[in-house]
């Protein structure tokens, strides 16, 4: 039945160190390693229990890299990996009893939330001043990490700059697209970029006397955008389905496309909407009422510094959010960000309406 679907994302959570990530292609680099050479801070002798961290970062190889990096460090580290929708309300749903102990990934209305719900340690991080102002929490209470860019992307062996969809709407207002692309499924609903591509198509159809804040023009879009794309099986990958030119097109996380195209041997291309794109930051946070303060603390000032978001960055091709590192970053990342612009989204309204938003979907507009 319909109503099963909004009890569906908060399942299947995995909570274990041999699930932190959803792939087994994690790898090091061969380069120096700054990583074992910095001097952030150590783990105090107060926290001997393993640190708990949430987050819906952990996929690609990321939750092992950071497990094995932040060994080196004196950190022992579980890992809670979902969609960024999931991971929130699970935190949501242990305020009371905490069990996490930081937080990273997610996106800023996530990091919003927590804070008016009181959730988080008011923590300034040895690096706080190495990020440009306006994407950390001004109190303190969280700080950027990560700048993801959510794109549409195609296989670029099937189109060009010409032949691509021009924006989102050009998806199901152009016949030829069809089918085409891949469209999120009911269990996809609860992921940051999922979340993220659907806001980025409804805030254009801001209606203050609309439903949850939407005209019936962007409902009709959004049903539309449902109806004409394609819903990959259980177990499908979408990138795979792109290279084999099953669903050439789709959207993607900035800092995934690299390792894809590597996997897969099929370079994506990019739509550059004249509107722009949605932009997430990825946040850290110390949940509050953690029993190993002083040990999360240190977890936060390493795993933010220059030198470890440089190596994070290279590994996995993501757009630091610290400045020193974002200058030590490659080339094509330096590029991506120059050459996408950013949406503009009223993340506070996006906040206040998404479960909403979701519910709807689910319960009367997925075909």
């Amino acid at each position: 039945m319909k109503l099963k679907r909004i009890l569906l994302p908060l399942l299947g959570i995995a909570l274990a160190s041999s699930l932190a990530a959803c792939g087994n292609n994690a790898s090091t680099t061969n380069a120096a390693d700054p990583v074992n050479s910095t001097n952030s801070a150590k783990p105090t002798n107060s926290a001997k229990s393993p640190l708990v961290i949430y987050t819906n970062s952990a996929s690609d190889g990321r939750g092992d890299w950071l497990k094995e990096k932040a060994k080196e460090q004196g950190f022992e580290l579980q890992i809670v990996e979902g969609g960024g929708g999931d991971i929130a309300n699970r935190l949501i749903a242990e305020k009371n009893k905490p069990v996490a102990d930081v937080i990273y990934g997610l996106s800023t209305m996530n990091y919003e939330e927590f804070k008016a719900q009181d959730m988080l340690e008011q923590y300034k991080p040895a690096w706080a001043d190495e990020v440009s102002d306006g994407l950390s929490d001004k109190d303190d209470y969280f700080h950027a990490l990560v700048k993801q860019a959510i794109l549409m992307i195609y296989n670029s062996t099937m189109y060009d700059e010409n032949t691509a969809p021009k924006d989102w709407p050009d998806l199901w207002n152009d016949e030829q697209f069809h089918n085409k692309y891949d469209a999120p499924r009911t269990g996809d609903l609860g992921g940051g970029t999922v979340q993220a591509t659907l806001a980025g198509i409804l805030v254009r159809y801001q209606d203050p006397n609309g439903e949850y804040g939407i005209s019936q023009e962007g409902w009709d879009a959004m049903k539309n955008y449902l109806k004409f794309g394609f819903y990959k099986a259980e177990g499908e990958d979408f990138y795979a389905n792109l290279a084999s030119e099953k669903t050439p097109l789709g959207p993607m996380f900035s800092s995934g496309i690299a390792s894809r195209e590597q996997q897969y041997g099929v370079k994506a291309g990019i739509v550059k909407p004249e509107i722009g794109v949605p932009f997430i930051v990825e946040q850290a946070a110390i949940v509050k009422g953690t029993k190993n303060l002083d040990s999360a603390k240190a977890f936060v000032d390493w795993f933010g510094s220059a030198e470890v978001q440089t190596e994070w960055s290279k590994q996995f091709s993501s757009m630091p959010a610290n400045n020193k590192a974002l200058e030590n970053a490659a080339q094509d990342i330096k590029d991506l960000e120059a050459s996408v612009k950013q949406q503009d989204i009223d993340w506070a309204f996006v906040n206040k309406n998404i479960n909403n938003w979701v519910e709807k979907i689910q319960l009367e507009l997925l075909p």
